[in-house]
């Protein structure tokens, strides 16, 4: 066991991060987590602890910043693998093209340079169903072989997740030298978050039972458990069928909003009271988004259906994932736990 290979897992302190590095520690790998700064590294410790991770020998850190080059290098250095997750995402500040555009882009690049100056044999991108359904209207469920068509109708957060993970498979292309790389395409991720720190996609069930949502805008689509999306970015490191293939995470049928409150309700009982009964106008939720910027993210997609296939990595990598109403219960009772409703 002392010859055990090095996975760098960049942006450690995140919800699919740290569910991969309870997978690879679990399965008897090295885990080398990338922290901006390392002063979160006992928050982490915490979360794993959380995901049922009690030993901490085969972890370590290091400090890299998306937007500086040298700090990848240091970072990649002994590393056999790269799980690629960090990127700004919808919960920080960012708000512009290039608060979200550069760093996702020059950061992938960053990493993709140092992994292959280290030598490392395969890289898995988190990227996400962003940079497959945008920009295009689909009678028929979304497959690895559809692309976001950027216009002006896409927000920024999925312009970058199209555009680095477009740049990824480029310097595979161009540049990569026989390195190899994996996508994986999350929908909305759910799941037991393991702090009071958790990602953005969980607020919508957060909002739902503290009665902060009074009505669902028109809105369809997949939902995945986070333990399903790291045991699917665990496959795509280690299978070699997985190689040069994107694969997109979703747990069954997509949800309208209404029916995740739905399940909410059917299943918690007085812990849902105050989760939304009805559909909103989109008339309504254009009117909010004038004030709330969050929400204006949201309006190109009033009323589109956002279904999405995983059949690829059923069949290709034998994929199992949890039901999209097995992993919106999980986040619900996580919540509770954490005292969050």
């Amino acid at each position: 066991m002392k010859n055990k290979e090095t996975v760098l897992v960049t942006g450690g302190s995140g919800f699919i991060a740290c569910y991969c590095m309870i997978t690879l520690l679990n399965n008897g790998y090295k885990v080398k987590a990338t922290l901006r700064s390392l002063k979160k590294s006992e928050l982490v410790k915490k979360m794993l602890q959380e995901g049922g991770i009690h030993s901490f020998e085969d972890l370590s850190f290091a400090e890299a910043d998306l937007l500086d080059e040298k700090s990848w290098e240091r970072a990649a250095e002994g590393c056999q693998y790269v799980i690629h997750t960090a990127s700004p995402t919808p919960h920080t500040d960012a708000e512009t093209e290039d608060d979200f555009v550069t760093p996702a882009k020059n950061g992938l690049l960053f990493v993709m340079r140092a992994a292959k100056k280290a030598g490392v044999k395969r890289v898995v991108l988190t990227s996400a169903f962003g940079a497959v359904s945008y920009g295009t209207i689909k009678n028929t469920p979304y497959t690895e072989e559809d692309w976001t068509i950027i216009n002006d109708t896409v927000f920024p957060y999925q312009r970058s997740k199209t555009i680095s993970e477009k740049a990824a498979w480029d310097f595979i292309k161009n540049e990569g030298n026989g390195m190899e790389l994996s996508v994986v395409n999350p929908t909305t991720v759910m799941g037991p978050v393991l702090s009071e720190d958790y990602a953005h996609s969980i607020q919508i069930i957060r909002q739902m039972l503290n009665g902060e949502m009074r009505g669902c805008p028109k809105l369809i689509t997949g939902y995945v458990d986070v333990r399903d999306v790291a045991d699917l970015h665990y496959k795509a490191l280690t299978m070699a069928e997985a190689n040069g293939q994107r694969f997109i995470a979703v747990g069954g049928e997509a949800l309208s909003m209404l029916e995740v409150a739905q399940v909410l309700r059917k299943n918690l009982g007085k812990v849902a009271d105050k989760t939304p009964t009805k559909e909103l106008p989109n008339w309504v939720i254009r009117l909010l988004a004038v004030f709330n910027p969050k929400i204006k993210m949201i309006v190109p997609h009033l009323g589109l259906v956002k279904r999405a296939s995983s059949e690829k990595a059923k069949t290709l990598l034998g994929w199992k994932p949890r039901s999209a109403e097995e992993a919106i219960l999980a986040t619900a009772e996580s919540l509770i736990r954490f005292n969050q409703i």
